[in-house]
């Protein structure tokens, strides 16, 4: 594999993602804050805040390496558990200020362990998905399908197979619904050799923005007051609970010793609990818990 063919593809992702987001924002710009870990390897944490889009967001590259694969990254590869490791990738998550916009996280990353006594052992992980607050069904069925098109080329059922995953993934399981509208989410990829699985992690990447910025520029006007910003501070919680109780990029971050700051820019700059609410029937807020927070075949009559 070509570990600086990932990495300049990687930086150069980050970068085009930050001038975009950027300039959808018109005001914020991206703070650049580099760093280094003592164990072994560093990045760049780029974050937004109090733009006149995006309240709080970050857009991270990182390449850490370590002595031993953290337990988080060898749930399904046992035989390299305790093996040296290099990691790198792009992660952000992007919360804006409008409760109209969804929210919105992608990650890509490339993990290489070297055990003792074995060839190297590489693979691609990551995706992206949509966490709405007030969600509009056109902006749901746009995300699926230019996520579904950046599967195109790839074996059959791919594309199905990544969706189901991503279903799968982020839910929460205590409260018994999806943490929004999903997306594409794939592991420990390398079946389909590196020339084309790195191909596949490059139009996932490319795909972001085509996915995302035509959602922000229908919402990004939509008139809201005191209730939706209330209700999106409170689903925002949801978001906190997923990332700090079950998110394995967390997890790993935080397992292998990686910096805090950059780890948990994931999470809202404002969130909020409230004790046994409840939607009220036939309200908008209402709509989404019934029609959204739970795995759905979106695609298959809308293009039957």
């Amino acid at each position: 594999m070509d570990r600086g063919a990932v990495r300049d593809w990687l930086t150069g992702l980050q970068r085009r993602i930050t001038d975009a987001v950027e300039q959808a924002d018109g005001h914020g710009r991206f703070s650049r804050d580099a760093w280094t870990r003592p164990a072994g390897g560093g990045g760049e944490s780029r974050v937004l805040t109090g733009g006149a889009l995006i309240e709080q967001g970050g857009v991270n590259f990182s390449e850490v390496s370590g002595e031993k694969l953290p337990a988080s990254a060898t749930h399904d590869r046992p035989a390299l558990a305790g093996a040296p490791f290099t990691a790198m990738g792009v992660s952000l998550v992007l919360h804006p200020l409008n409760p109209h916009v969804p929210t919105t996280h992608m990650n890509l990353r490339c993990f290489v362990a070297e055990p003792a006594g074995s060839p190297p052992a590489w693979w691609f992980g990551g995706g992206f998905d949509l966490t709405p607050y007030y969600p509009v069904h056109e902006d749901v069925l746009h995300w699926h399908r230019t996520a579904r098109a950046a599967c195109a080329g790839c074996p059959d059922g791919t594309w199905e197979r990544y969706k189901a995953w991503c279903d799968r993934y982020f839910f929460l399981p205590h409260r018994n619904e999806t943490r929004g509208v999903g997306g594409l989410f794939f592991d420990d990829l390398s079946e389909w050799g590196f020339d084309a699985c790195f191909a596949f992690a490059r139009r996932v990447g490319d795909a972001f923005l085509d996915a995302y910025l035509p959602i922000v520029e229908r919402r990004r006007n939509a008139p809201y007051g005191a209730r939706e910003r209330d209700f999106q501070l409170y689903r925002r919680g949801r978001y906190v609970e997923f990332n700090l109780l079950y998110d394995r990029g967390t997890l790993f971050g935080l397992q292998s010793g990686g910096r805090t700051e950059s780890i948990l820019m994931s999470l809202p700059p404002l969130a909020r609990w409230q004790y046994g609410w409840q939607p009220e029937a036939g309200s908008p807020e209402a709509v989404l818990y019934r029609d959204y927070l739970r795995p759905r075949d979106w695609l298959g009559a809308a293009d039957a």
